[in-house]
């Protein structure tokens, strides 16, 4: 069946439909969610029981750069700097240097096993050198696996942060493929032009970003995270322009956003959570239907190969290296090594060799696919078990829930009390955002001239108002206190 305007919405939705029915009962059976979707995208393409014929990389690219954009930007949003800070350093060097030797090892075993050049190998080997975002933050978040100290937010920071690396090694050796006269040194300017100007870049925008959502007044709470979609789809855009990295900008730019006093925060986290669902979902469904199972049966024996050496050998030596020089338990470096899920990625960079039009794209993409799907169905099935094994697994009672968690949530706090705003109060005239208040107190009405008003960080105080606050402890009262009390007179502060 071939794709049509009649029909496409009908489709996609079905697809989409049966795609989260069958995720729902997926952890039932210890199955990633993630692999079914591609399943279910596989069984309706051509080669599957749906004979919906789609062959066409360039689109399958733009769509998983869409969804890339969305599911780093959301998994940005939900990192929290508190917890990200002490283990800044070894997340870092892990999305860095760890990718760099992942691919290299990678790269030189591929070199001695097939008749792939030099160049054609480290290509293959830089594809597949990035933990995916969308698997590592699925997967750990679905099954609400909680680890030992900082464990979870190394992890998700690598994941979140390595693919801009990958990008970066993909292309470098795709143009030294298709430009055999180059050397490799001459892809080192572009790895710095890359990063730096990603970087920078990625801030900028952050602050740019936190200045307009707080300060454009718009008639409607459901134009913010718009806005926010928008935002995030300038600085992936402008950061490409100027030759810096998009990928890494708007992660960037999220775990930016994500710490800090937005309007409408909330909604705009409830929003990018289920858009972070919905491209996962529309990501696998496209991978899974553009590619032709037959056509990737002949390369099982050498990507089994491939993938086994990646899980058992290469990722091990990469992560271990890397960490040489940081203070960090083995079973944490067995367990770092182990959580190297490959995913939609690598299927999605594995498009570029494609539309190049290199001699073995083909059989990279085939190769490339066949390692995601091994990857996630032999490391996504075992990351409780390898927990438990390795003794980095929280015991359930012990499991903490973050600030972020209680915005998405709505979880309550445990005590509410009263503040009535008085005349020479700092906070008078002032917007809810704009007061530095505690992140872990909440205000949940406010009570003005006899009525009740629903607060937003766009809200301006005024002098008698009655602020209902929600938090957890006196601590937190005492600061909401303080931010609401400062005077703009020096003798009364």
């Amino acid at each position: 069946m071939n794709l049509t305007i009649e029909n496409i919405l009908l489709v996609g939705s079905l697809l989409l439909f049966v795609s989260i029915i069958v995720g729902k009962t997926s952890y039932k059976f210890g199955v990633p969610t993630l692999l079914l979707f591609l399943a279910i995208g596989m069984l309706a393409g051509s080669d599957g029981i749906g004979g919906i014929r789609f062959d066409n990389p360039q689109i399958a690219q733009f769509i998983g750069i869409v969804s890339l954009n969305f599911i780093l930007f959301s998994g940005g949003l939900d990192t929290n700097w508190t917890s990200v800070k002490p283990i800044l350093k070894e997340g870092l060097v892990l999305s860095t240097l760890g990718v760099l030797l992942t691919a290299l090892s990678l790269g030189t075993f591929i070199w001695f096993v097939t008749d792939f050049t030099i160049y054609e190998s480290m290509l293959l080997g830089s594809i597949v050198s990035s933990t995916d975002a969308a698997a590592v933050f699925s997967i750990l978040r679905s099954k609400s696996l909680a680890l030992k100290t900082n464990l979870r937010p190394t992890l998700e920071l690598e994941s979140g942060s390595n693919d801009p690396m990958a990008y970066v090694l993909t292309i470098a050796f795709l143009t030294l493929v298709m430009n055999q006269d180059q050397s490799f040194v001459s892809i080192i300017p572009l790895f710095f032009q890359q990063m730096i100007l990603g970087g920078i870049a990625g801030f900028a925008f952050g602050k740019l970003s936190k200045f307009i959502i707080n300060k454009i007044k718009l008639d409607f709470e459901g134009l913010y995270p718009v806005l926010v979609i928008a935002l995030m789809f300038i600085t992936f855009s402008a950061t490409d322009f100027v030759g810096g990295n998009g990928f890494l900008a708007i992660y960037i730019c999220a775990v930016y956003l994500g710490n800090q006093d937005l309007i409408h925060k909330k909604t705009i986290l409830k929003m990018f959570d289920g858009l972070a669902w919905l491209m996962q979902i529309v990501l696998f469904l496209t991978l899974g239907l553009l590619v032709f199972p037959s056509q990737v049966f002949p390369y099982m024996g050498i990507g089994l190969l491939i993938s086994l050496f990646l899980i058992v050998v290469a990722r091990p030596v990469s992560v271990f290296l890397s960490l040489v020089f940081f203070k960090m338990k083995l079973r944490r470096r067995f367990y770092i090594s182990w959580v190297g899920l490959r995913g939609a990625v690598p299927i999605v960079f594995a498009t570029y060799p494609l539309l190049a039009g290199i001699d073995k794209a083909n059989m990279i993409f085939n190769i490339v696919f066949f390692i995601s799907v091994t990857s996630v169905l032999i490391q996504g099935t075992t990351l409780s078990i390898f927990a438990k094994w390795l003794n980095v697994a929280l015991p359930e009672k012990a499991k903490k829930i973050t600030e972020i968690d209680r915005l998405i949530l709505d979880l309550p706090k445990s005590s509410l009390q009263e503040f009535e705003i008085l005349p020479d109060f700092y906070a008078v005239s002032k917007r809810i955002v704009d007061l530095n208040f505690p992140k872990s107190a909440f205000i949940v009405m406010i009570r003005r001239n006899g009525e009740y008003i629903r607060p937003g960080g766009s809200t301006q105080l005024e002098a008698k108002d009655i602020l209902m606050v929600l938090a957890d402890s006196q601590e937190d009262f005492r600061r909401v206190n303080e931010s609401l009390q400062k005077s703009n007179n020096p003798s009364k502060t």
